[in-house]
């Protein structure tokens, strides 16, 4: 089977997409990654209504990416905090590929925004492709793509 023949409604790109392919919802978990936790501090770091905050927080929390933990200010009522999961945390090498991606192409010349570097050595952290024998820095032209087991034919 080739890749034009395989069916598409069960691509794990497209099946992820479903769940955090929004704008909003990228920059959730962006924050959530960088330790933003609460309510909201994310409605005024990203700037989005508190609808539709909510509304991403609930689905990324059904999905498992996030998980609810309860706390209270003093004087206050008990509210939650918004905690990246194992799942949830999984996704960072995809936000460090676009902001890789980002800083390279569509930011000035004056530096990274968020300077993220190894905390050992001080070195820049970049996202790279390497297979699972550790060839490091692949590149499209090094790998071969090809329908799997579970591609289903096109109808």
């Amino acid at each position: 089977m080739e890749w034009l023949e395989a069916s598409t409604e069960n691509c794990p790109v497209q099946r992820t997409l479903d769940v955090i392919g929004d704008r909003w919802t990228l920059l959730i978990l962006r924050d959530a990654v960088n330790g933003v936790r609460r309510f909201d501090d994310f409605h005024r770091h990203i700037g989005l209504s508190e609808a539709v905050l909510s509304n991403r927080l609930r689905k990324l929390t059904s999905a498992g990416i996030l998980r609810t933990v309860p706390y209270q200010d003093p004087g206050s009522r008990s509210r939650n905090e918004y905690r990246l999961t194992r799942k949830g945390w999984d996704l960072w090498p995809v936000l460090m590929a676009l902001g890789q991606w980002g800083e390279a192409y569509t930011l000035g010349t004056t530096g990274p925004v968020l300077d993220v570097h190894h905390t050992d050595c001080g070195a820049p952290v970049r996202v790279v492709v390497e297979c699972t024998t550790e060839h490091t820095a692949l590149t499209p032209r090094d790998v071969t793509a090809r329908p799997g087991p579970d591609a289903r034919l096109r109808s």
